[in-house]
Parts: C-alpha cells; sequence; structure tokens
C-alpha cells in the first residue's frame, strides 16, 4: 500500500483464473458501505478516502463477473509502505 491520508494505493498482483480485475472496491472496519476504487495505472487502484486505523476490506470483480471478498487484509494498524496477503484466491 502507498498513499498518504486521504489517497490510499493498493497494489494488487498475482491475481490468477479467467481474466484480469475490472473492479475493486474497499471497506474500511468502521464504513458501512463499500466503496469503489478507481484504476490508478496497471495493477494499481485508488481510494479517496481517510481509512486510517481502520481494518480494510476488498471485493474484487474480474473481467468475466466472478466477484470475491477478502475481509481485514490489512489490520487496523497497517501503515503505508506495507504489504499484505490474503489467502482467498479465485
Amino acid at each position: 500500500m502507498k498513499g498518504r491520508d486521504y489517497f490510499e494505493q493498493v497494489l494488487i498482483s498475482n491475481v490468477g483464473g479467467a481474466g484480469e480485475i475490472s473492479l475493486v472496491w474497499i471497506k474500511g472496519s468502521k464504513m458501512s458501505n463499500w466503496e469503489s476504487m478507481s484504476r490508478n495505472s496497471g495493477a494499481n487502484w485508488q481510494s479517496l478516502s481517510y481509512l486510517n486505523g481502520q481494518s480494510l476490506s476488498f471485493r474484487l470483480q474480474r473481467s468475466d463477473g466472478k466477484t470475491l471478498t477478502a475481509y481485514d487484509v490489512a489490520p487496523a494498524n497497517w501503515r503505508f509502505g506495507q504489504s499484505f496477503i490474503s489467502k482467498i484466491q479465485f
């Protein structure tokens, strides 16, 4: 994860399956709704929300329409520059 307050950039890598990631949503533990992320460049996706101090969950949709949700990928004490791995796979 990269960024600053009110800007999170996430690189999603090692995605297998039928196609590329077409949509990404992020949800902080203090949020009630999923927020869509926009593609920054390549496999980098960005959010323009203040999510510091919250655990982060991600929802991904492949180009074939299959959706996957990975809960609490980053713990509430995450910091920019760290990397996180989810064991959820397509």
